[in-house]
């Protein structure tokens, strides 16, 4: 890494460094930057600094915060990574598929345990994605049997 400019002039080239990282596909949509904590040791900077980078790139689209979690990569062509909830991305991916015929009316939805190993998700951030989806009534839930299309 080149010697950096000091002051106010840091933060700009330091989200142009991430920004190639996360265009070239170091950084993949989907995964997550190294932390705060990283990203000022490595450009040797200050906390306030970095954030003031990773601001301009959340500004541009290109990451998300996600509290207690870090910053998602996201991608711009997929809706469920652009959301920063993993229950409302589950939520999203599911309402994309009843759109769009994948799930037709009456179609029964994969289980809570197929979800949560294909998205490394909580049974509670299931749940959730299950219940918004039930509100938008989208869903219907018919106890011991699953979660259904219904006819919207």
């Amino acid at each position: 890494m080149g010697e950096l400019p000091s002051g106010y002039r840091v933060f700009p080239l330091i989200a142009e460094r991430l920004r190639m990282r996360i265009t070239s596909g170091r950084y993949p949509a989907g995964g997550y930057l190294p932390s705060e904590a990283e990203l000022c040791a490595e450009f040797r900077v200050a906390r306030n600094t970095v954030r003031r980078a990773l601001g301009v790139l959340e500004e541009d689209g290109l990451i998300a915060t996600i509290p207690s979690k870090g910053r998602l990569v996201r991608h711009r062509d997929d809706p469920a990574l652009a959301v920063p909830y993993l229950y409302a991305a589950i939520a999203a991916e599911l309402r994309d598929q009843i759109r769009s015929g994948v799930l037709a009316v009456g179609a029964m939805l994969p289980s809570e345990t197929d979800l949560r190993r294909r998205r490394s998700a909580s049974r509670n951030t299931v749940r959730q994605a299950f219940t918004l989806l039930e509100r938008e009534g989208l869903i219907i839930t018919k106890q011991g049997k699953g979660r259904f299309v219904c006819d919207h």
